[in-house]
């Protein structure tokens, strides 16, 4: 069956209860937080209803139930990035977690003078991190810089990889400019030299199921809140061969094999690295909203925000002939990228027409430097305006949005 955004919007309630006011709300703040299905928040809730429990040690009936729910949602994400080996997906609170939590444990073997190789484009989620372990550590970090159409320049990679090189982290899509890591020449030239390879998969990971082994990649993190799923849980995806040699970052209960008082030895695999209560009813709810999307064809979605992306795009460049000074972000419409546009204005902040737009139109956009500071400076921005979109937008959204927007230039400029 083709797929109907209208229906695929149908499943929300937030839409119906805006649906009755005079400006129905338009969502296009995909890229930070998606909405969430009715049949998620259910599912959470008859969970908390009937199962609430801890996991993990629990052997009365409702700690049974509980911990099946848990680890069946752990071998639900394992099927969606295309792995068969559910040790190796492990519990966060979110992909910054994700990638704290290599950043930090890989630290503990890292000496000054090694490096870690990380792009321009790259969210503060993958890049702090790795500052702090570089100051901790000593060690180096090196950034692949930008092309002029927003993507990661890999045509000096072979140098940036070196015999120091103990790491690539990369984004696998940017969530400034759209563009997605053709991340085959990446993972080859750094595996030909031993080295892993991590990708930030948050923006990637909306768009459907993964094939990690055809990917190639080492370990690959992304969050529920962006996938229609719930707040405060995410995923991080290791190769068991990584993980089995890596430290725990946080200690406590449920992360180990045994404790006395001055010793402890550690649990293997997811279960080393998930210290304490986990978010077991969010990991509910994410497997749920991981299944849910799983109903519709994805195929038909992606061809669908493929044709409003480009809509909005010659709608910017036909402002822009009128006069205005729009600069649109990233790789031409031309090119395969993210759902997600995000331009400048001569003169006018971003805040300010997030907020015309929402106080006008009731349409919710994003504004200012989406985490990722370095880009917009590589850009000579201080911020940016961001239109990201999800499998419920509709044509009329973006109609709405680009008249909202003309007009927000009248009032603004």
């Amino acid at each position: 069956m083709a797929f109907d955004p209208v229906e695929f919007a149908s499943e929300f309630s937030i839409f119906a209860y805006y649906e009755q006011g005079d400006n129905p709300l338009r969502y296009l703040d995909n890229a930070a937080t998606a909405q969430i299905p009715d049949c998620v928040v259910t599912a959470m809730a008859d969970h908390d209803r009937h199962y609430r429990s801890n996991v993990k040690r629990g052997i009365h009936r409702l700690a049974e139930e509980a911990n099946e729910a848990f680890e069946q949602a752990r071998t639900t994400a394992a099927h969606y990035l295309g792995v068969s080996n559910d040790r190796e997906i492990v519990f966060t609170s979110g992909a910054t977690a994700g990638i704290n939590l290599v950043a930090h444990s890989l630290g503990h073997t890292l000496k000054p003078g090694d490096e870690i190789l990380l792009s321009v484009l790259e969210h503060h989620s993958n890049l702090v991190p790795w500052q702090m372990v570089r100051e901790r550590q000593g060690i180096t970090l090196r950034f692949l810089p930008m092309t002029s159409e927003g993507m990661v320049d890999q045509s000096r990679y072979d140098e940036y990889l070196t015999g120091k090189t103990r790491l690539v982290a990369i984004t696998h899509g940017s969530n400034v400019t759209g563009a997605i890591t053709d991340t085959v020449r990446i993972i080859r030239a750094a595996h030909d030299r031993d080295i892993p390879v991590l990708l930030d998969g948050a923006q990637v990971a909306p768009s459907g199921p993964l094939d990690l082994p055809k990917l190639g990649a080492d370990f690959y993190v992304f969050s529920s809140h962006k996938v229609y799923g719930p707040n405060g849980i995410g995923i991080l995806w290791g190769r068991e061969e990584y993980l089995n040699t890596m430290p725990p970052v946080f200690g406590g209960g449920e992360m180990i094999r045994d404790v006395a008082l001055n010793e402890t030895s550690y649990a293997d695999p997811p279960h080393r690295f998930e210290a304490g209560t986990p978010p077991i009813t969010q990991a509910v709810g994410l497997a749920h909203a991981l299944d849910w999307l799983q109903r519709f064809d994805l195929t038909g979605m992606r061809d669908h925000l493929t044709s409003l992306t480009r809509r909005i795009m010659v709608g910017l460049e036909t402002i822009g002939r009128d006069g205005h000074a729009i600069r649109i972000l990233g790789p031409p419409r031309s090119e395969k990228r993210l759902s997600l546009v995000a331009f400048s204005i001569h003169d006018i902040h971003p805040h300010d027409i997030c907020q015309v737009m929402s106080d006008l139109y009731n349409v919710a956009l994003r504004g200012g430097h989406h985490c990722a500071q370095p880009l917009h400076r590589q850009y000579g921005l201080d911020g940016s305006t961001r239109a990201s979109l999800a499998g419920y937008n509709t044509h009329n959204d973006i109609d709405v949005f680009l008249e909202g927007l003309a007009h927000c230039i009248d009032i603004l400029g």
